[in-house]
């Protein structure tokens, strides 16, 4: 079975959603530059044209359930993004470009957990359910990316 995502490991699944995130921004013009080493919390760097360089951070999630990225390695900045990737057995990868600034506004989907006095560092998260999912289709990759292009152009 094609897109059988139970057969991948974590680290499969990572680099999966690494290069097609990668793959579909390329499709659509972009100019997708890797990170040699991942320790700021960039996977990648792209630009469409003569705009801006942004930053990518990519996430993937099986079906539902939580992905973070530590604040001191994601930047509420306007080129900042989150992709993410979302895995549902049997189908192709869903995929979502979330702006950094999102953040500013934490709903039930976008969550800010500070851990003051705990040994988790304070994170940018995504909180996916069935019931928040209504609040991610605003991200929804294909429409973020044409709103990149107006910009960027």
């Amino acid at each position: 079975m094609r897109y059988d995502w139970k057969k991948l490991n974590r680290q499969q699944v990572g680099a999966f959603a690494e290069y097609f995130v990668k793959m579909e921004l390329t499709m659509y013009g972009f100019q997708v530059y890797s990170a040699e080493v991942d320790d700021r919390g960039i996977d990648f760097v792209c630009k469409y044209e003569n705009g801006p360089y942004f930053s990518v951070q990519v996430k993937s999630l099986r079906e539902k359930g939580y992905v973070f990225i530590v604040k001191e390695k994601f930047e509420i900045s306007p080129d900042w993004y989150l992709a993410l990737a979302i895995l549902n057995q049997g189908k192709e990868p869903r995929l979502y470009l979330v702006p950094s600034e999102a953040w500013k506004s934490p709903n039930a989907l976008l969550v800010d957990h500070e851990y003051d006095g705990k040994k988790s560092k304070p994170e940018w998260g995504i909180n996916l359910s069935i019931k928040n999912m209504s609040l991610l289709e605003q991200y929804d990759f294909t429409s973020m990316v044409v709103k990149l292009q107006a910009i960027q152009a």
